[in-house]
């Protein structure tokens, strides 16, 4: 059986060293650990920032670098296994993480100052190492490990899950952008908004909706209730109640409710029926 290559780091020249045995390479190496320092990063099946984008990789999240070269990383997320291409200056040593964003976005300011004009913007999901803490006309920051300073009501404990309602984490994006790959506040797609509200309640599910597709128990059509899932090929939804889905969708590229009967017979034209539905929690 041919291994998936998005979640298998091996070419013909290098190889993961846990694939050893199972795949033909001219070498293999156990990796590099690393973190990602961009806000957000984005990870590609090539070294080519002309191609398309996998998925994200968020700003404190931890990696494995194979190799490097021509300003590119080749490396495996430790969060979901997925492996692509990045830019190498958007990776940095190994950190600790202390505290993870669960604001859907925020601002990383140079110093406890909201007035100042920010350094970046992070989304929810994002690591970040706190050092300290100060105070300005009432309002918290935390001081970061790297510089600058976050809005401390914005963040949680990395061992802290935001809420125990995944569905409830998933309203919150409500219109953010749809985009395809995205995996942030910023821009997010259907699997993307699924992966990181379950990550954000503590529980962790693979990246593409052909993968989240074995996620819990088969259920029938005539049982969805709240936070079961609906998949079409290509596609997945997360039921908000028993009439209505919530997903991040290419018709109104955002992430939207919609009536899930009108949702079905909409989608219908493209993508067929729903091919499964899953009950997760």
């Amino acid at each position: 059986m041919e291994l998936d290559r998005r979640l298998n780091a091996f070419r013909p020249d290098l190889a993961a060293e846990a694939l050893k045995g199972h795949v033909e390479a001219a070498r293999f190496v156990r990796g590099e650990p690393a973190t990602v320092i961009a806000d957000v990063a984005a990870l590609r099946p090539f070294p080519d920032l002309g191609r398309g984008i996998d998925t994200q990789l968020l700003r404190g999240e931890s990696l494995r670098v194979f190799d490097r070269a021509n300003g590119f990383a080749w490396v495996q997320a430790d969060e979901d296994g997925y492996v692509g291409y990045l830019p190498e200056d958007m990776i940095g040593p190994a950190a600790e993480p202390t505290h993870r964003i669960t604001a859907v976005r925020t601002f990383i300011y140079p110093e406890a100052e909201l007035r100042k004009p920010p350094l970046g913007s992070l989304s929810m999901g994002s690591l970040v190492t706190v050092i300290g803490d100060a105070e300005t006309r009432g309002t918290r920051y935390f001081l970061l490990a790297d510089g600058g300073a976050v809005i401390a009501a914005h963040c949680l404990p990395v061992e802290n899950a935001i809420a125990n309602d995944y569905v409830a984490v998933a309203t919150t994006f409500i219109e953010t952008p749809y985009l395809w790959g995205g995996r942030s506040g910023f821009g997010i797609d259907c699997s993307g908004l699924v992966q990181l509200a379950l990550m954000m309640v503590g529980k962790k599910a693979p990246r593409d909706s052909d993968m989240q597709a074995s996620l819990g128990n088969a259920i029938g059509r005539e049982e969805l209730r709240r936070g079961d899932l609906v998949f079409w090929k290509g596609h997945v939804g997360i039921m908000e109640d028993e009439e209505t889905l919530l997903h991040a969708n290419g018709h109104t590229m955002t992430v939207a409710r919609e009536n899930f009967e009108a949702a079905v017979k909409r989608i219908g034209w493209l993508y067929e029926q729903p091919t499964g539905y899953r009950r997760i929690v």
